[in-house]
């Protein structure tokens, strides 16, 4: 079955239900990191991803310090200009070269317009279809290093030189949302979102559905939780320098929660003859609001596994047991957004 596309908002974008994560292609070596990663297997994901509907792939300069824009741009070589996907990139991390731990914030309108040229370079195209601010300044103690409504000036300027088709932003809040909006409209935002970080239901998806904003959910499967494979031995293997070594929902007693929440999905992804993984990411682009989700795979096995979730329908049987399996096993009562450096 076809992938349905979805309006971004009025951003003129149209996206299939499920895009392209890339922040695993990353690598390993930099703050952020999910740990080896093969760039022939993550080329085999976007492939698989763009073979099976996917219309879209979301990157970041921070992801391996360059590293996955470079493999992105590799893999749309690959593609004829009717197969080529959207390309969806952020800004707002510097990096200085050779530390690979030392990565900070930096949202100044000179470093936005230096880090879209640079992903121009990475991912050898002439313009992004979405470019987004990362993250809103949380590192510079007593306030903002930058008044958050000069950055958004600086995107706006890049949307109207046709650098960029659309702009948008990712782990804003209603506060910060309604600055930019005073300015410049803002043309989607990324919100984490997943049966275990459902906070974005009560503020952030009301206001893109009020404001016409397009939102796209990413972390819909929580970082691997919600997948098939996950287990207790899944989780005390993890590689060093893998960032959800001792990650709230990956620490007992959340882990334990997270893990059964995950057995209660097994029966609904049997009666719909897909992956659980597949019916995290259904349940996700299902809630009112959500016009996609982000969708990370370390293989083209991965992709294979949740591609379905772009196309499986949930039913209001399916949806009610997910809420009893919520409140029966407390999965994310405590969750809260736990700053990362690329996430």
């Amino acid at each position: 079955m076809a992938m349905e596309l979805r309006e971004l908002g009025t951003s003129g974008l149209r996206i299939t239900p499920v895009g392209i994560g890339t922040w695993a292609m990353g690598g390993t070596g930099w703050g952020g990191t999910w740990g080896e990663q093969d760039d022939r297997d993550s080329i085999a994901v976007i492939k698989a991803g763009v073979e099976g509907g996917a219309n879209w792939i979301d990157t970041a300069p921070v992801y391996g310090l360059g590293h996955s824009e470079e493999v992105v741009g590799r893999a749309l070589k690959q593609f004829s200009d009717a197969e080529r996907p959207l390309v969806f990139t952020k800004c707002g991390f510097e990096w200085e070269d050779g530390k690979p731990d030392a990565i900070w914030q930096n949202i100044s309108p000179q470093r936005i317009r230096d880090e879209l040229e640079a992903c121009l370079r990475r991912l050898d195209v002439d313009y992004v279809d979405l470019f987004q601010i990362h993250w809103p300044d949380l590192t510079t103690p007593g306030g903002e290093a930058v008044p958050l409504e000069e950055s958004w000036g600086a995107m706006a300027q890049l949307a109207e030189e046709g650098k960029a088709r659309a702009v948008g932003v990712s782990n804003f809040g209603v506060e910060h949302l309604e600055r930019c909006e005073a300015i410049r409209h803002v043309d989607s935002v990324q919100p984490p979102f997943s049966m275990i970080g459902r906070t974005a239901m009560t503020d952030v998806l009301p206001w893109a559905q009020a404001h016409g904003t397009g939102a796209i959910a990413y972390s819909p499967m929580q970082s691997g939780l919600l997948t098939d494979g996950a287990s207790l031995e899944w989780a005390s293997r993890f590689e060093e320098g893998d960032w959800r070594i001792g990650a709230p929902e990956f620490t007992s007693p959340r882990l334990e929660r997270n893990l059964a929440l995950r057995d209660a999905l097994k029966p609904i992804a049997e009666r719909h003859g897909c992956s659980v993984a597949a019916v995290s990411v259904a349940w996700a682009v299902g809630v009112p609001g959500v016009t996609g989700a982000i969708v990370g795979g370390r293989s083209a096995a991965q992709a294979h596994a949740w591609l379905a979730g772009g196309t499986v329908k949930l039913t209001d049987r399916d949806r009610a047991e997910i809420d009893a399996a919520l409140a029966e096993t407390r999965a994310g009562e405590d969750w809260t957004v736990y700053p990362n450096p690329a996430g």
